[in-house]
């Protein structure tokens, strides 16, 4: 299925660990269809900077050091959502984190005749996670990325992109760290998971096969839920 061939928006959201290829995914997922990611972060920050009443609100919270409210997140995102760009669908990242929070997003999007196409989750091993993620590095000048285990410099000491000599590595990116978040993220998505599987929109795809073949999975739920 193309863009000019979905008959549905759809509305996805991708739920896996740090490390899982959300984001890969999610602008393969761009490309192929014209969906537009949505990053909560990203769209506070811009409609912070655009001086929106939503934006204008969530700064005075942030300046105060406070949390940015569901409701100032909602009407991000809503406003967001009203932009034409968004006409195939979205892919919500970071967003909904809580039942409350998914339950006020079904609410937001009721209003607007859509609702959850899919809540894809992206089952990973943890012990295979921790070595994929602790093993990752990047060119200092580029960013080119490479890793321990699997993909070292044709060159050793010398990116294969553009010949720099310096790499570095995420602080937080070691085995103790990776296996703490883990074991926070499972914690926190375990009743999203119960949540959108009361609801019928769950879909889990393998996150630990190749990028190409989670790509395929995701795009027959994305045909599915569109056509």
């Amino acid at each position: 299925m193309t863009p000019e061939t979905m008959t549905k928006a759809a509305v996805l959201i991708l739920l896996g660990p740090p490390g899982a290829g959300k984001g890969t995914q999610a602008r393969m997922l761009e490309e192929r269809y014209g969906l537009v990611q949505l990053s909560t972060g990203d769209l506070l920050r811009a409609a912070v900077a655009a001086g929106t009443d939503a934006g204008r609100a969530a700064k005075s919270v942030m300046e105060a050091g406070g949390l940015v409210s569901d409701e100032i997140v909602l009407a991000i995102l809503k406003d967001r959502m009203a932009e034409p760009d968004t006409a195939k669908g979205v892919i919500l990242d970071g967003f909904p984190r809580t039942p409350g929070q998914a339950e006020a997003l079904d609410a937001l999007l009721a209003e607007q005749g859509l609702k959850i196409s899919a809540a894809v989750s992206m089952e990973v091993d943890d012990a295979a996670m921790v070595t994929r993620v602790s093993g990752r590095y990047t060119c200092a000048d580029c960013g080119e990325g490479y890793h321990d285990s699997f993909k070292q410099p044709a060159v050793d000491g010398c990116c294969d992109k553009c010949g720099g000599k310096a790499f570095k590595r995420r602080a937080d990116d070691n085995a103790e760290t990776v296996g703490a978040r883990l074991t926070a993220y499972h914690a926190s998505t375990a009743p999203l998971i119960a949540y959108y599987g009361q609801r019928g929109v769950l879909r889990k795809v393998d996150g630990m096969g190749a990028i190409d073949s989670i790509a395929a999975d995701l795009g027959r739920i994305v045909d599915e839920v569109t056509a």
